[in-house]
């Protein structure tokens, strides 16, 4: 028995060494294995897409020229300048690299003095190096601090710089807006301008400290190491440097793609959970909550198994960068400072006593092991390159798709799998039809429509041509069957759809107003909602005061609101405590408020009554507020002078209202 565990003791090396090897390579293994043979039963069950351009030929993520060429297009937006704070973070954790890589050389040195007196039992040495060791130590602290604020202050800066650029971009003209309905190049721009943004300016400081950090290590122990024992040693350590990154690099490159997945699944799960929330009421009446749950889970279970994919393939990947970036370069390290302790000429190591040659060995080796160190975090640091691709990927095309659409650029896919951009649509055959192919001019008193056609961002026609001309104190009334184009038409007067031809003459956009059948309240005061999206000094700019605010409510009669707490200051989340009718009075004011020379009221009296409803007409009248109306209500007719009338099958009727006319609706 003895025999034979000593043999077992004498072969344990061996038996670790092919366990561990079988390990490493089943676990690499399993992952492909379980990756193909996985499904989820809710993704079985509930199919659905959200709408997003598909473009095989793209570009994947990954650490080449390309991704390159993105980082420094958005490097002038997160350091706008060269002399600016952001400069000033980057030269101070410079600095500060620079004194931790001192630091740990000084500690290298003093603590191998330290363990000398110890071994050599030289108390009153002992005292002084231990004492002069403590003493640095607050220093030390005080870097590595610095170096974490200056880390953590720069991530916050170019942060906030890219969440300026972003936003003055998306929120320039109705960029918003085209984003989400006319192009669909991005499905869920509130996950790339939040989270996405956090997650690359995090990958991108870090990456800067752990790339910089191990590059002046290579640079000082190289330099040390080269003087005290020759070239060699670590000229050896560099040339694994050069193999291990191009290996792992390739290895790598998975990376970017499925990080690009990643962050479009969580978008995709937010958008699903936030439409949950959008349409609880229309849910709620069909009793959907079974339904629902089903494509919540279902998008989580897509989530889940790319989550889980990119946890195996990172732990695969983890395997291989701790032995080729660690421990491979740990050996390689232990062979390469070997050679001048074996050399018998070598000019400093060959006359040493064992001791000297011992504190050397510490001295020297403990350089190599610091290289060795370096060399691995800087293999180990393309895995986050790789990552940052990732990022820097989302961050360029959501750039690039803000330009476009500020320049009056969109791209979308149809149902049936054509592309249709602004240069025309997919079954656009003339030169003068197609998206912004229509001409827009601006003049005051007037709405003019010359054989404007009304044509949906999806290409569907609705209407060939429009031809109407309205002048300021003539009201509207418009009316149709859904989706005859009355929308349609509103979102063209409002420079919310391109025109496809003709030629559309309107005053600018500052004296047009909307107002829909639910009107949106922002967040803020009650004043804020009667001004919005004015601020208080913007009315103080514009001559108005609080009296003029009351008497605009007493119109609407609403200054009960005003009587509650704090008045025209108070701060409630106003679209859960008014009613729909008191939101839509509150849209009224807000209308007589901003006093615009045309107004189009898409239904946003349906829950007013009608006595109060015709006094706020009759104000407009007085007010000098052109309307054009949409509404089924007959009581509406008396305020109006022409209809504009669709039949919901591409014809139309424009013409003035008289006694003779039946008053159609409700």
């Amino acid at each position: 028995m003895a025999p034979a565990l000593s043999k077992l003791a004498q072969n344990q090396s061996a038996i670790v060494g092919a366990a561990g090897m079988t390990a490493a390579l089943w676990i690499i293994a399993y992952g492909k294995i379980s990756n193909n043979k996985r499904k989820s039963g809710y993704e079985d069950k509930i199919q659905y897409t959200i709408s997003e351009k598909k473009d095989k030929k793209s570009s994947k993520a990954h650490v080449n020229s390309v991704f390159f060429k993105q980082l420094r297009q958005l490097l002038p937006i997160l350091i706008p300048r060269f002399w600016s704070i952001e400069t000033g973070l980057l030269l101070l954790i410079a600095g500060a690299l620079i004194g931790r890589s001192v630091s740990d050389i000084w500690m290298i040195q003093n603590a191998t003095v330290v363990e000398s007196t110890i071994i050599h039992m030289n108390r009153a040495k002992f005292k002084t190096a231990l004492l002069k060791y403590l003493a640095a130590l607050p220093a030390i602290s005080v870097v590595t601090n610095v170096l974490k604020w200056s880390l953590g202050e720069l991530k916050l800066r170019f942060r906030t710089n890219l969440t300026h650029h972003l936003y003055s971009q998306y929120l320039n003209g109705y960029t918003y807006y085209k984003m989400s309905n006319l192009d669909n190049r991005i499905a869920n721009a509130d996950q790339l301008l939040t989270t996405d943004i956090d997650k690359f300016c995090e990958s991108a400081t870090d990456l800067y400290s752990n790339i910089s950090k191990p590059v002046l290590d290579i640079f000082i122990y190289v330099y040390r190491l080269t003087v005290n024992l020759g070239g060699k040693t670590p000229s050896i350590l560099m040339l694994y440097l050069l193999f291990a990154g191009v290996f792992l690099t390739r290895l790598r490159r998975p990376t970017g793609r499925l990080t690009v997945e990643e962050q479009k699944l969580e978008g995709e799960f937010r958008y699903v959970n936030s439409r949950l929330i959008t349409n609880s009421e229309e849910v709620a009446f069909y009793q959907g909550n079974v339904r629902e749950k089903l494509t919540l889970l279902a998008s989580y279970s897509k989530l889940r198994s790319h989550l889980r994919k990119f946890l195996e393939f990172r732990v695969s990947m983890g395997i291989i960068d701790n032995i080729i970036g660690k421990y491979f370069a740990s050996i390689v390290g232990f062979y390469a400072v070997s050679l001048p302790f074996f050399s018998e000429n070598h000019p400093l190591l060959s006359g040493e006593n064992s001791g000297q040659r011992l504190q050397a060995y510490y001295t020297y080796g403990r350089m190599l092991v610091k290289l060795a160190e370096a060399i691995g975090r800087l293999v180990l640091a393309g895995r986050e390159m790789s990552r940052l691709a990732g990022f820097t990927a989302r961050m360029t095309e959501l750039i690039k798709v803000l330009s476009d659409l500020n320049k009056g650029t969109y791209e979308r896919t149809m149902v049936n799998g054509n592309s249709i951009t602004q240069n025309g649509g997919a079954d656009a055959t003339a030169s003068s039809f197609g998206p912004n192919k229509g001409i827009m001019c601006f003049e005051d008193n007037i709405i003019r429509f010359e054989q404007v056609p009304l044509v949906t961002p999806n290409g569907d026609i609705l209407l060939k041509e429009l031809t109407f001309e309205v002048e300021s104190g003539t009201n509207v009334l418009v009316c149709g069957p859904n989706g005859c184009g009355k929308s349609s038409l509103f979102r063209i007067l409002g420079e919310l759809w391109p025109t496809w031809g003709g030629k559309v003459t309107k005053p600018s956009r500052g004296k047009l107003f909307y107002i829909p059948q639910r009107p949106y309240m922002t967040l803020g005061s009650l004043r804020d909602q009667i001004i919005y999206p004015h601020t208080r000094d913007d009315m103080r700019r514009l001559g108005k005061s609080d009296e003029d605010l009351l008497h605009f409510l007493d119109i609407v009669q609403l200054t009960y609101l005003e009587q509650r707490e704090n008045g025209l200051d108070a701060i409630e989340d106003w679209i859960d405590v008014l009613s729909g009718g008191e939101k839509q009075r509150i849209a009224m004011a807000r209308l007589f408020y901003h006093k615009p020379q045309f107004a189009i009221l898409d239904e946003c009296t349906s829950a007013v009554s009608v006595d109060v409803e015709g006094k706020m007409y009759s104000y407009c009248r007085e007010a000098g507020i052109t309307l054009f109306t949409v509404s089924h209500r007959k009581s509406l007719w008396v305020h109006h002078d022409y209809y504009l009338q669709f039949d919901g099958r591409g014809s139309y009727e424009f013409a003035t209202i008289d006694q003779d006319k039946e008053h159609f609706g409700s």
